[in-house]
């Protein structure tokens, strides 16, 4: 998971955001006013998964008031704006996830924290796809054989959510944060048809001060 440090002001971001794109984006002009998707790629280090640079985008002006961040998304160019609609990350707290939250959207979820070292304690699996030649097929495997699982808290209701973290990533604070990423199903054994549990595979995070 990145670490992300927002722009804290408008020039930042539109110095940063409309920067010409890599040198073969010739169409794509830096300080033009506009923001286009390859420039938006250079900056987050994305250029093919368009719902990770969305919740990228998000986040980097997440810290700008209100009037700010419109006018930087005001910049978007229209196709660029299309999937800032599209893939706009829903806000919640650890006790929201699973009354308000949408199965495969991009998702921040605001609270602390905590490894969890016990691997009996939160046995579940997740659907993993398998390309053998032209077909493509699903396994299941232990969520804990893919990340590590934290355990992140509301502080306000005490309730804890999942989410899932890289292996081999550096450790999440244990202090108060924004975690960005897509929210995805998790099946408690292997014979479960509909998942009962769910999870955030964790993208992003910022520290709140």
């Amino acid at each position: 998971m990145k670490k992300i440090e927002p722009f804290r002001n408008f020039n930042d971001a539109l110095l940063n955001l409309d920067n010409g794109g890599r040198f073969y984006n010739i169409l794509t002009k830096a300080d033009d006013g506009v923001i286009s998707k390859a420039e938006l790629g250079k900056v987050g280090g994305i250029f093919y998964d368009k719902q990770q640079m969305i919740l990228f985008f998000e986040l980097s002006i997440s810290k700008l008031g209100e009037e700010k961040r419109n006018a930087v998304i005001s910049k978007l160019e229209d196709n660029l704006k299309a999937l800032y609609t599209k893939y706009k990350p829903i806000e919640l707290l650890p006790s929201e996830a699973y009354s308000k939250g949408i199965i495969a959207s991009n998702t921040i979820i605001t609270g602390i924290p905590t490894l969890t070292e016990s691997k009996s304690e939160f046995v579940g699996f997740i659907m993993i796809p398998m390309v053998v030649g032209k077909v493509t097929t699903f396994t299941m495997i232990p969520l804990i054989d893919m990340y590590d699982v934290y355990e992140i808290r509301d502080e306000a209701s005490d309730e804890n959510f999942l989410i899932a973290h890289a292996k081999g990533a550096t450790k999440l604070p244990k202090k108060k944060i924004k975690v960005a990423g897509v929210l995805k199903e998790l099946r408690s054994d292997r014979k479960e048809s509909v998942a009962s549990k769910r999870f955030l595979e964790a993208i992003y995070h910022i520290e709140i001060h």
